[in-house]
């Protein structure tokens, strides 16, 4: 029955512990804490809705275990996420929630009763869902239900809704109480918590980050894009939130510190073949690549930073180099590459081409020597 919820819920239980959005791996499960102050828990609810009770009862709780906890009103059930002294680390990254300044309790271990209603409430979540939204409409207000959760003892239920506006929702409450006879409570969120609380799989081929470990989303703008080269395909650059996605930041610092010393790429350089202009640089490999005007028919350049730096102090002193390129990024190419494909594997094709035939030899029995070709002398 447990397991059953746990994947309700969205996560997968393992002998370990819990594999869930937005996981935590406890690497001080084998270390005993002689202190004492181990007595909070992470407690997860529905996708990525996490919080943090004091176990007053000293009850003997592991990661997977389903607990009745405090709320207002009433009562919540989910699952134990962590336990012990990395609690306390992960109550700084996340925001806890108090009834009157103090961290609410941990009642018990759900019952069968407890999860029989539990199991009851999130089976009307969908539905409740698709009628709150027909409500909004009918109101007409410019706001999208994204996701409901009810309260484990299904007396109060949350609306996840985005709204681009200021939304006066005060008669969408009054209509949802009459409606479906619960406490409503209504939770502004955004378009990449929406995603984070969906889920997804991204085009890199992995579960979307959002949903698995980000907690604090960090704005994201096209220079980032810019710093790394990348094209700006809006297509390519929004992630499944319909916004910039979240991992062009990841190695956005990495990129900025490598460009520190690279020349302005307004700048075009002049030698005696014709005037050069800035196309495209390999940033981590530190060569740029200039193009010269399209009258000149002239290949584009590859030159290290170095060499264009050069060539630009010289063109300040108003000389023109003879010749763009030095050599010196053909051998930081050969460098970069590192290895040789000897064997075609990259080769799309190498499949296509018939294999040469080998003739066979000719076989004669053992006793049989009549058969055999006699040797000339």
């Amino acid at each position: 029955m447990d397991d059953q919820l746990s994947i309700e819920r969205g996560c997968c239980k393992k002998s370990a512990g819990t594999c869930s959005k937005l996981e935590v791996y406890d690497w001080l499960n084998d270390v005993v804490n002689k202190s004492g102050e181990d007595d909070i828990i992470e407690v997860r609810f529905k996708n990525t809705r996490k919080d943090y009770y004091r176990n007053v009862n000293n009850l003997k709780l592991k990661a997977g275990d389903i607990v009745a906890v405090e709320a207002s009103p009433g009562h919540d059930i989910g699952i134990v996420t962590l336990t012990g002294a990395l609690v306390k680390h992960q109550m700084k990254k996340h925001k806890v929630t108090l009834i009157n300044g103090e961290i609410r309790k941990v009642y018990r271990k759900a019952k069968t009763v407890d999860i029989d209603k539990w199991r009851e409430a999130m089976s009307l979540e969908h539905s409740t869902m698709i009628e709150a939204r027909k409500i909004a409409v009918d109101l007409k207000l410019n706001m999208k239900i994204g996701d409901v959760e009810y309260q484990g003892d299904r007396t109060k239920a949350i609306f996840y809704y985005i709204a681009d506006e200021r939304v006066d929702f005060r008669q969408l409450i009054r209509v949802l109480a009459d409606t479906f006879r619960i406490r409503i409570e209504m939770k502004q969120i955004g378009a990449r918590q929406e995603a984070g609380r969906i889920g997804g799989i991204g085009p890199c081929g992995r579960e979307l980050c959002c949903a698995t470990w980000i907690s604090n989303f960090v704005s994201v703008t096209t220079n980032a894009a810019r710093y790394q080269e990348i094209s700006l395909n809006p297509q390519k650059l929004a992630g499944q939130c319909g916004k910039l996605k979240c991992c062009l930041n990841f190695e956005v610092d990495s990129y900025i510190d490598a460009q520190k010393d690279f020349p302005p790429s307004n700048v075009p350089l002049d030698s005696e073949e014709g005037r050069y202009y800035f196309q495209k640089a390999d940033i981590f490999s530190r060569i740029l690549y200039y193009g010269a005007n399209g009258s000149k028919g002239l290949p584009p350049v590859a030159i290290s930073v170095e060499r264009a730096k050069e060539v630009i102090r010289q063109n300040k002193r108003g000389k023109k180099v003879e010749k763009l390129s030095d050599g010196s990024a053909d051998k930081s190419l050969k460098k970069a590459q590192g290895f040789e494909d000897v064997i075609a594997e990259e080769s799309l094709t190498r499949f296509d081409e018939p294999k040469p035939r080998h003739r066979k030899k000719k076989r004669y029995p053992k006793n049989n020597s009549s058969r055999r070709p006699k040797k000339k002398s």
